[in-house]
Formats: C-alpha cells, structure tokens, sequence
C-alpha cells in the first residue's frame, strides 16, 4: 500500500476503503463544503438518517425561503419534508455523479431513509422506497430501509424492481445472514424479470459502536476482571465476523451465478463509527475495521479525527476472525446474551429513528404554521 505522508484518509482510501460522510444538510451543499470534503478528503459519498434532517432543519436558515413557499401553498408537514429531504438529496447526488461515473456507480452515492414509522410495514415500505426513487431520480442514490424481519421482504422487492438500497440498522449476525439472502433473492427476481444487474447496487450498514455501548454497560456491573477484559471489544468482534460471512456468501456457488449475469455483491459498510466512549481511542472503529472492499461512514468529528491521527493497520482482518469469536464465548461464559443484545439495540435503533423523524415533522409543522401566520 502506498503511504501518503501526513494524509491518513489518502491511505485509507489506497487500503480499499470507501470513505463516506454521515451528515447532510444544504449549509454543507451550499456553502462549497461538500465539494471540499470530496477534492480534499477523499470523501467518496453520503448517508443521512431523520436525526440529521431533522439538526439540518433546526439549526440552518437556508431552508427558509422554500418553506414559505410550501406554506403559502399550504403544503402538509409529510409533503414538506418529503420535498425538502429529497431536493437535499438530489442536490447531493448531483454534486457527486463525477465519483458515481468514475467508479462504475461503486461510490458516489447518497442514501435516504424511508419513513422509519414503517419499518415493521413492509408493503409501505416497498411504496415509499418507490416514491422516493422517483422523487430523487438520481442513479447514485439508495434508499435505505430498515433491517427488520419485515424490512427483508421490502429489501427483496425494491431491489426486484431495480432500485439500489442501503440496508440500514444491522446489529446481528444471523440478521445480516438474512438482509444478504434478500439481497440475493431480489437480484433473482430482477434477472428473472430481464432487468440489468450491473445498475443494481446495495450496502448493508451494520452498526458498531453502539454494540460496545450495550454490552459495556451489562459489563461493568459484573466487574470482574475477565469482565473488564472484554470491555470494548464486542462491537469489533462483531463487525469483523459479519465481513466473514460477507466473504462466506461471496464464495457462494449461488453468487458466482448471479455475479456472471453482472451482479454487484452488497457491501458491508460500517455505520455509528463514532465513538461514545471517551476512554477508547477517537478513531478505533476506522481504523481497526480498514478491511477492503467496505465501507466507513463517518461523522465529522470522526472524519476530521481520521484525518488528523488515523492509521490504517496491516493487520489482515482474516486474521482476526478467531479472537472475535473468542471474545463472544468470553461474553457467553460471563453470561451475556447476545441475541438479547442485538434485538434490543434493533428496537433502540428503530425507536431512535422514528422519534428523529417524529421531531422532523414537529419542527417542520411549527415552521409551516408561523410562516403561513404571516
């Protein structure tokens, strides 16, 4: 790999990742950040999620002058958010089609979420992914719908009628072992139905940090030292035994027959990489994850951190595969109950969501009713 002196973000992109921001907002489209991120930081696309909308619209003035004019019009608060989410993420897929076309549509891509209130719906969900598909009407963009039980049908269906998507809020193995089953069975059904494989593409987001913060938490109380021994260390374990099951899936016989039709196999991309914990290190979950072939999207501040300290180790991650699986007999032993972990952080994150996107609306409707009160 070559090094870039005093550019660790340089050298995590040579290593083979894909670096994307996760925040959006039309200050950061305006005001020329976006395209210095993407000229200076190697910043290669974006997600959102209803808790950025919904920072974007209460801290920033730009979104003024379109909101009058929704008011006047007497526009609902769901068609108002509606507009001013997909114009943002239209704008930003414009701004990154040069990446798009210059990766063969790999980056250059900019998520946005279905309503997280329909996430245990999966034929809303299927008509909402559709909507916004339309809306945005940009080839870089992917909907991102929520890895529920109900949410692997929706992905299976958008993905059959053409539609890239970004599976969002995968904190389970075996629940990563299923988003990639109905990524595969969506592809079928689109090659069934003549469509074009090559234009199809999908991340799966599987989650980090907050896997250490809930089993952290069941830790400390325990307080022995073999406790304290695994303490930050599950949210790791975990991630790196989901890209082994990446790589099981990617030897598959029944991928290697989708992948001759033309087929892009679904990422892992590596979403809350934040860190929450002030005693780990800033960078921990960029750096200890700089597998290739995935990708890392990651706050500003985690970003800027990267870019300021980063280091992108030689471990091979194949290599690591054994000590994760150590580190969750430990967990065993120690009596933790990971499947309990990961349903409760699924009901968390989707609870989460839908209370952002709950707050999206509450400020948007107070917005609508001064301005239409003149």
């Amino acid at each position: 790999m070559t090094t870039h002196h005093n550019d660790p973000l340089a050298d995590l992109s040579a290593s083979g990742v894909s670096v994307w921001l996760d925040d959006l907002s039309r200050e950061l489209l305006e005001s020329g950040d976006l395209d210095a991120l993407i000229a200076d930081k190697h910043v290669v696309g974006i997600t959102t999620n209803p808790t950025i909308f919904a920072s974007a619209l209460a801290h920033g003035d730009r979104y003024e002058a379109q909101l009058r004019k929704l008011a006047e019009a007497g526009s609902s608060v769901e068609d108002t958010v509606f507009v001013l989410t997909t114009d943002d993420v239209r704008s930003a897929c414009q701004v990154l089609r040069p990446v798009y076309d210059r990766t063969d549509g790999v980056d250059g891509r900019v998520s946005l979420e279905v309503d997280p209130g329909l996430a245990h719906d999966a034929a809303a969900t299927v008509d909402r992914a559709r909507e916004l598909w339309a809306a945005v009407d940009e080839p870089n963009l992917l909907v991102k719908i929520p890895a529920t039980a109900e949410g692997l049908a929706a992905i299976t269906a958008v993905i059959g009628d053409g539609i890239s998507v970004n599976v969002t809020l995968v904190f389970s193995l075996d629940r990563y072992r299923e988003v990639l089953d109905a990524y595969l069975t969506g592809l079928e059904k689109a090659d069934l139905e003549g469509r074009d494989l090559t234009a199809i593409h999908s991340v799966a987001s599987f989650f980090v940090s907050r896997v250490d913060t809930r089993v952290d938490a069941l830790l400390d109380p325990i307080g022995t030292s073999r406790a304290l021994a695994v303490k930050g260390k599950a949210a790791l374990a975990n991630a790196r035994l989901a890209h082994r099951i990446h790589e099981e899936v990617a030897a598959s016989a029944r991928w290697d027959r989708l992948a001759g039709t033309g087929a892009r196999l679904q990422r892992p991309l590596w979403a809350s990489t934040g860190v929450k914990n002030p005693d780990y290190p800033d960078t921990v979950y960029v750096s200890e994850l700089a597998i290739p072939g995935t990708v890392n999207t990651m706050p500003g501040s985690t970003l800027a951190a990267f870019a300021d300290h980063g280091t992108v180790p030689a471990t091979r991650v194949q290599d690591t595969y054994a000590a994760a699986a150590d580190v969750f007999a430990e967990l065993a032993r120690l009596g933790i109950d990971y499947d309990d972990v990961v349903a409760t952080l699924e009901r968390e994150g989707v609870r989460k969501f839908t209370d952002s996107w709950d707050e999206l609306g509450k400020t948007v409707g107070g917005r609508l009713r001064q301005l239409a009160a003149g």
